[in-house]
């Protein structure tokens, strides 16, 4: 048995170095020349705002639970919690857990409410009935910062998967990488708005989850259809390793500091609900109904895909080698690629990395019109222009942005290469569950809710957030167990970090739903108590909603 696994390891290196570039690189161009000409036939309807803000209202329940998925399921999800199975077993698929358990508090508490309050963006709910410019203003910082985390993300993803697949390991090389998937990303946007944004998130669902459940049957199928099979092969992989250790054990990742599993858990579950991209999808349905018929879709689509990460995860761990994960370009991102090409060879290798490219792309242009959205609609047109501009230049100025974005992106994605960027997915749900969820919360669920609230609770919670974050052991001052030496941080070599958690969601969350109470209830001027019983009314019976579909 270790002689195979030891031939599979060397044959995979084999096949990572050797692999076919023009054959990875050509699969990809099919796909972004496909997607390209959907996206341009999609933008020639964008007419007005709500054309290229909200697709016109025009999907379906069903093509918009498969956007839903199409953007949430990331390249943290696809590459960073394969190659977490792959690397610590047990306590990895704890993210995949995270991240659907999430989904259930956005369908019970967020979802529908969202939809029948809002016109755009997250902000028009939050300011329904409080004060508008503050809350707008401080609803689209937040939106920006958690965009531009989950962007570095993506962009760390595509820096390493090209790496793999190019044999590309010097950081010139990379940047470039990053730069094209920034500007792809921004003819995307620029041209398809958000239905041309929609179709490429659809496709992109449909030929991941397909890719990944395809996958996952040859590994099965490698072991008799047996799960405990293959899971019993990973524990003998995992024995004969020069650090053995036991995948099916809880406590290898987390074990050392269970506060700190805790406070990962509260941001992964509590995150998704305060996302601004995901919660943007909402408003592309025409109904509340088709909103909560959109969340059940992407329930059971991101369910089965995350599922499937289990075994691609013990997959890599047995075909490919813990050790071989570790030290390939990109490292524990690369399991799934390296993965495809124990089990296919060259040409799975190259559709499965132009699929989790496309991934990439799919989820940056999707982040990219929200963040635009979100500076056009909410800090220009509602802000600095008191709602006095016409559709045409707010539209404008959401290009402009778009470009900005792209540029921003391209810069911060070329600082975090070789960060494990399914860790970085969870600090933008930190950020987003303690800046925004307390405050979606309080809106729709706390009559008394008033400005001073809201602002408390979302300034409190980004600040909180992402300075706990700047001192926290992610950015200096962790040691790599091998070398004894700063190295395993993103700033290397340096230690200025006072908080010990790699998550900060144990103290932010809390802090921003009690910086809401006290907020509220330390004065300020009463809120129009007529807004706030409409507002009650729409949420709950969609009486009203339907009317922001015609303006």
């Amino acid at each position: 048995m270790s002689n195979v696994l030891i031939h599979a390891a060397e044959a995979v290196t084999t096949t990572a170095a050797d692999n076919n570039p023009i054959l990875n690189m050509s699969i990809f161009g099919a796909f972004v020349i496909v997607t390209m000409i959907i996206v341009i036939r999609a933008g020639r309807n964008n007419k007005s705002a709500n054309d290229f803000y909200a697709g016109g209202r025009s999907f379906s329940g069903t093509q918009n639970g498969m956007a839903i998925a199409g953007d949430y399921l990331s390249a943290a999800s696809f590459l960073g919690i394969t190659g977490a199975i792959a690397l610590a077993g047990y306590d990895g698929f704890l993210y995949s857990i995270g991240f659907l358990v999430a989904w259930l508090v956005a369908l019970l508490l967020v979802a529908e409410l969202m939809r029948n309050t809002g016109k755009f963006t997250m902000a028009d709910v939050l300011s329904f009935r409080l004060h508008q410019r503050p809350v707008r203003l401080a609803a689209a910082i937040s939106t920006l910062v958690v965009c531009f985390f989950y962007l570095l993300a993506q962009m760390a993803g595509a820096g390493g998967l090209v790496s793999l697949l190019l044999g590309v390991n010097d950081q010139l090389g990379q940047a470039l990488v990053v730069a094209v998937v920034g500007i792809l990303m921004v003819i995307y946007v620029l041209v398809g708005g958000m239905k041309g944004t929609t179709w490429v998130q659809i496709i992109k669902a449909a030929l991941l989850i397909a890719g990944a459940g395809i996958m996952t049957i040859w590994v099965l199928a490698l072991n008799g259809f047996n799960l405990s099979t293959l899971l019993e092969k990973g524990v003998e992989v995992s024995q004969a390793l020069e650090a053995p250790f036991d995948p099916l054990q809880p406590g290898l990742k987390y074990g050392k500091n269970p506060i700190d599993f805790i406070s990962l858990s509260m941001a992964l579950v509590l995150g998704t609900a305060g996302l601004p991209h995901v919660l943007m999808r909402f408003y592309t349905v025409p109904t509340a109904k088709e909103a909560r018929k959109s969340v059940v879709w992407a329930i059971w689509l991101i369910g089965a895909f995350y599922l499937f990460t289990l075994v691609l995860g013990f997959g890599a761990m047995v075909l490919v080698g813990p050790a071989t994960i570790a030290a390939a370009p990109g490292a524990a991102n690369s399991a799934a690629p390296l993965l495809a090409a124990a089990l296919g060879g060259p040409v799975l290798l190259g559709i499965v990395s132009a699929i989790a490219f496309a991934t990439i792309l799919a989820v940056v242009a999707g982040l990219t019109i929200t963040a635009a959205t979100s500076f056009a609609h909410d800090i220009y047109a509602n802000v600095i222009k008191r709602g006095e501009v016409r559709p045409n230049a707010e539209v404008k100025i959401a290009r402009i942005t778009i470009v900005v974005i792209g540029a921003l992106a391209i810069l911060g994605g070329i600082g975090v290469q070789g960060q494990n960027i399914a860790f970085l997915v969870a600090l933008a749900f930190a950020v987003a569950a303690s800046a925004n969820l307390p405050t979606i919360i309080y809106s729709l669920y706390w009559r008394r809710f008033n400005t001073r609230g809201a602002l408390w609770s979302m300034y409190g919670g980004l600040i909180s957030s992402v300075v706990l974050i700047a001192f926290s052991p992610v950015v200096s001052g962790k040691l790599d167990p091998k070398t004894g030496e700063l190295t395993a941080s993103m700033i290397k070599g340096v230690d200025f970090h006072w908080f010990p958690l790699d998550n900060p969601g144990i103290v932010s969350i809390p802090l921003a739903f009690l910086l809401g109470i006290l907020g509220t209830y330390a004065g300020g001027r009463k809120e129009n108590s007529w807004l706030a019983a409409e507002m009650e009314v729409r949420s709950l019976t969609g009486h009203g909603a339907e009317k922001e579909v015609h303006h």
